[in-house]
């Protein structure tokens, strides 16, 4: 049976509803933290660690001291939307105007100035790999990502088109230590935690 674009369109946008409303309906029963990608339901069963969230902590204080008044870094809920490509993710920092957090739903992933996320140690790839994919996808125009792990990171912008979707096309690598520039706003990454080795 051949399925006609419309239909293969109407089949993923049931499927993600179900997959969105199975995640709603956890609403803080069921352990670890629920995002959607095109793959499906991602799941950091492990809860997050001091080093995770002292460093959440940190990196959100210094960029709201040099950032205006009106823009957040803000870490918690609704998520970011794009509900025609079936993505739903929650990082762990978004930079937003306060303006752009008013009304009702998910995020508008175009409102987002940046995104900052944490290298979990039970699932690193979701960080280094599916955001690094979805996040140009949902144009987000600045990713930061900070992993504990290594004492390193990167943040990535300049998202253009690839023959695999959007894409970004430049990367500046760092290591803890030195300062870092995330969007217009730099910070010092001094006096991060590490994860202690296993």
């Amino acid at each position: 049976m051949t399925i006609a674009p419309d239909d293969a369109r109407q089949g993923t946008s049931h499927l993600y509803r179900a997959m969105r409303d199975f995640v709603e309906s956890t609403d803080g029963t069921l352990p670890g933290r629920f995002e959607i990608t095109k793959e499906g339901i991602v799941v950091d069963m492990t809860s997050p660690v001091r080093q995770h969230e002292l460093t959440a902590l940190r990196l959100r204080k210094r960029l709201e001291k040099v950032m205006p008044e009106e823009i957040a870094a803000h870490t918690g809920e609704p998520d970011v939307e794009v509900a025609p490509e079936c993505i739903m993710r929650r990082p762990d920092i978004m930079v937003i105007a306060e303006a752009d957090m008013e009304g009702d739903g998910s995020f508008d992933p175009l409102t987002l100035i940046a995104s900052v996320e944490i290298v979990s140690r039970s699932n690193p790839d979701n960080d280094w790999v599916s955001k690094m994919r979805d996040y140009p996808l949902m144009g987000i125009p600045v990713y930061a990502v900070f992993d504990p792990r290594t004492g390193t990171g990167a943040v990535l912008t300049d998202i253009h088109p690839t023959p695999d979707g959007p894409r970004y096309a430049t990367r500046k690598d760092f290591v803890y230590g030195e300062d870092v520039a995330i969007a217009d706003w730099t910070i010092s990454t001094a006096d991060l935690p590490l994860y202690p080795d296993i």
